[in-house]
């Protein structure tokens, strides 16, 4: 869904610079078609690489056109804040309902008396967000296995105030190719190297095979999935190598299968303009303003 929602922002909104960035990344973490996804801060600063004055300054402009809203009544994971697209949420409504029938049907271009449908609120719990008012009594939240709580737990240290002047916390990434893998894997710097120098083991490709993805994409799709990969990671912190091969494997389950219906696309920014397996034309947008984004412009 998170694709549909990309390619919504790149065809119908009219956000510009780093607020198209800012928008671009929330969109790319919407989970379904009610357009609901929770960010922070710091994850949206590292996705857009912009300064943390900059990321708020587009989330502000986003909000006062109405192309973004913050739902101040629900909370994500560690309380990040949960953002949603209304006017995507509309689009995605309006061909759904134009497509039930015949889904060649002609949709025509959003318009602003479109219809925003109403939150399912219990289908946003699967995906970590939950009502404020409910989060400390909903025992769901507090203990998702059923069984009788920790009795050390029972009585956790009240929460301290905290101040929230801007939409963002600083919280983990939502994106679920982004893990804090710093908790799973426990290693020295001897051990940890970039995504760039990582190299695909043994038991990756066997795996990729074992899946079927290398039957899914061919090797050049494979080669263009891993070239776009290691593009997307470069800015990454040196991780364990068990923690790339876990990343790399998430990233080429869910690389879209090219087909005749949806030609390859160009190559990732500095590389071969040809065109590559399994880069829709969002990718390539995403891309290509990325590349913008990395060049130097002197003001820096």
């Amino acid at each position: 869904m998170s694709r549909d929602t990309r390619e919504w922002a790149w065809e119908y909104s009219a956000s510009r610079g780093n607020a198209r960035l800012v928008l671009l990344s929330i969109a790319d973490r919407i989970p379904d078609e009610q357009c609901v996804a929770w960010a922070s801060l710091t994850s949206l600063m590292k996705r857009t690489n912009a300064s943390r004055n900059a990321v708020r300054g587009a989330l502000a402009a986003l909000a006062e056109s109405g192309e973004l809203e913050v739902l101040d009544d629900l909370d994500g994971p560690q309380h990040s804040t949960v953002f949603r697209l209304p006017r995507a949420a509309a689009w995605l409504a309006k061909v759904a309902a134009a497509r039930e029938d015949d889904p060649e049907t002609y949709v025509g271009p959003p318009d602003e008396s479109d219809p925003v449908p109403e939150l399912d609120i219990e289908r946003l719990r699967k995906h970590g967000i939950w009502p404020k008012t409910g989060s400390e009594s909903d025992p769901r939240r507090q203990n998702p296995t059923g069984s009788d709580p920790d009795p050390h737990r029972q009585n956790p240290t009240p929460p301290r105030v905290r101040s929230r002047p801007l939409p963002g916390s600083d919280s983990d990434p939502q994106n679920r190719s982004e893990p804090k893998v710093n908790r799973r894997y426990s290693s020295s710097a001897a051990d940890l190297t970039s995504a760039t120098d990582w190299q695909v083991d043994d038991a990756s490709l066997s795996w990729a095979q074992q899946q079927g993805h290398l039957d899914r994409l061919g090797e050049q799709g494979m080669q263009a999935a891993d070239a776009k990969w290691r593009h997307y990671r470069a800015a990454w912190s040196p991780r364990p190598a068990a923690a790339w091969a876990a990343d790399w494997q998430s990233w080429i389950t869910r690389e879209h299968t090219p087909t005749p219906q949806r030609p390859n696309l160009y190559a990732l920014p500095g590389g071969n303009p040809a065109p590559q397996a399994g880069m829709t034309k969002a990718d390539l947008h995403m891309a290509a303003l990325l590349a913008a984004v990395d060049e130097p412009t002197g003001t820096e």
